[in-house]
């Protein structure tokens, strides 16, 4: 999902300034949900400890697991719904900005003026998955209880809002000619194989957390991971 250098240059990429403005306050208002739901100063520790956790998981996922560029951006496993429902919204939003931020200081500077854009890529559809996901997971159902057809659709709507900015910022980059609409098409088509392959991962890290009952109430994963909602 890396927008690539040149995609989007000279006064345009100001807007880019904008999106990240609002993707780092959508961030923000998931992060003090954490604490709220969590309690203070615990809710404060545990957004932290949880954010550490996913912020190295994050920068693995940039930079050990498979990627390859296709089309107008890069395919990668970034297993937004598995952190998810391991870390809760908050964790998992500030995971994936920090994330990226490393691996873009450490690993790819040229990636650093397309941070905007990238983080924007990332974060709108985190949150609008969580949104969906209290539409679509009862109160009464904790995360490790999720089935097959809540995992799918969890991921194929952030998988299909990563497509969507991506296709957004390489048409108000470089327009519409047949050239750039092919190159988005090859990429939306071969970022949308992630979705065989993320809802699967999720049960079996979910499957996982049930076997292994000590981790309740471990401040390292969300409450919802094994209690539903009061």
């Amino acid at each position: 999902m890396h927008i690539e250098p040149g995609v989007v240059i000279g006064a345009k990429i100001a807007l880019s300034y904008a999106t990240a403005i609002g993707s780092f306050g959508l961030a923000t208002k998931l992060a003090f949900d954490t604490i709220k739901n969590e309690g203070h100063f615990g809710g404060l520790s545990a957004l932290a400890a949880r954010t550490l956790i996913a912020t190295a998981l994050v920068f693995g996922f940039f930079e050990v697991l498979p990627h390859h560029p296709v089309g107008v951006s890069e395919v990668h496993f970034i297993l937004g719904s598995t952190l998810f429902l391991i870390f809760g919204a908050g964790p998992a939003a500030l995971g994936l900005a920090f994330g990226l931020l490393l691996q873009g200081l450490f690993f790819a500077p040229a990636d650093l003026p397309q941070y905007g854009m990238n983080v924007t890529t990332l974060l709108v559809p985190l949150y609008a998955m969580s949104v969906l996901a209290r539409r679509i997971i009862p109160e009464k159902v904790a995360y490790k209880d999720v089935t097959y057809r809540q995992a799918l659709i969890l991921s194929t709507s952030y998988q299909g809002g990563i497509v969507s900015w991506v296709a957004f910022w390489a048409f108000y980059g470089h327009g519409f000619g047949a050239e750039n609409l092919s190159q988005v098409a090859a990429f939306g088509a071969a970022y949308m194989t992630v979705i065989v392959i993320e809802p699967l991962l999720d049960l079996a890290v979910l499957a996982t957390a049930k076997a292994v009952h000590g981790l309740k109430g471990n401040p390292l994963f969300t409450r919802r991971l094994y209690q539903a909602e009061a």
